[in-house]
């Protein structure tokens, strides 16, 4: 049987979401866990995209096909026995053969926070601490040119000549809470890295270092080297997926 899972995690003690050899990763716990419900058989997780290196998901899917007869509220409580505590089953769904957890996915949101008021250390790892005002109302204009489908190749960090890297944002906006600025992008799907560049670009923005105008002209020009630092994955959620 092929089940849908929805998890989330907490990115901080991992190398990232995909298995790397030597490295804890959220695959390579999944997969373990995977094993001992599914008969001692290693079992594949195939989720909807990878996140690095300290990012978070509060909302995140995998299929995974499991050999025995098992119910979807036991398939969760089982997995959710093996698992380290920074890790967590939401949901199980029995689901049919051909459902693909990355190709069948429709949109995805992700949400950046950015605290502007005094260090944290409680939330050092949850929260990028920049701890300096920001030009916010600059910040919201210069947001508004990343919505719509762009080549967001000046954003990617490993920018191949070949890849696609055609993209569409439904939607982007600014929030401020509690000393914190949280960023959102709602799209189709998302490149390596590409949440984080326009993070630090809007950053950028909200140091009046450079004009709200600007991010346009580097968007348009395809140069990964001028849309400058990425921002820390701490800040980083992959708060919802659709299908």
């Amino acid at each position: 049987m092929r089940f849908l899972i929805k998890f989330s995690y907490d990115g901080t003690n991992y190398n990232g979401f995909q298995y790397q050899k030597g490295l804890p990763s959220i695959q390579e716990s999944l997969e373990l866990a995977l094993k001992k419900v599914n008969n001692n058989i290693k079992t594949n997780v195939v989720a909807t995209g990878r996140t690095d290196k300290g990012v978070h998901a509060l909302c995140q899917y995998a299929h995974v096909d499991i050999n025995i007869n098992i119910t979807e509220q036991k398939l969760k409580r089982a997995l959710n026995s093996n698992l380290p505590k920074d890790i967590h089953v939401i949901e199980t769904k029995i689901v049919v053969e051909n459902f693909h957890a990355r190709y069948n996915v429709k949109s995805k949101e992700y949400k950046y926070y950015i605290n502007v008021g005094e260090y944290n250390p409680l939330e050092r790892n949850y929260v990028f601490q920049y701890n300096h005002e920001l030009n916010v109302d600059n910040m919201k204009e210069a947001i508004k040119y990343f919505v719509g489908t762009h080549d967001f190749r000046a954003f990617v960090t490993e920018n191949k000549e070949k890849e696609n890297c055609v993209r569409t944002i439904f939607s982007a906006g600014i929030e401020e809470k509690d000393e914190k600025i949280i960023i959102t992008f709602h799209g189709d799907g998302f490149l390596r890295y590409q949440v984080r560049n326009m993070v630090g670009i809007l950053i950028r923005v909200g140091e009046n270092k450079i004009s709200t105008t600007s991010v346009e002209k580097i968007l348009l020009s395809k140069d990964r080297r001028k849309s400058g630092k990425t921002a820390p994955p701490q800040g980083l959620y992959l708060t919802n997926v659709t299908y």
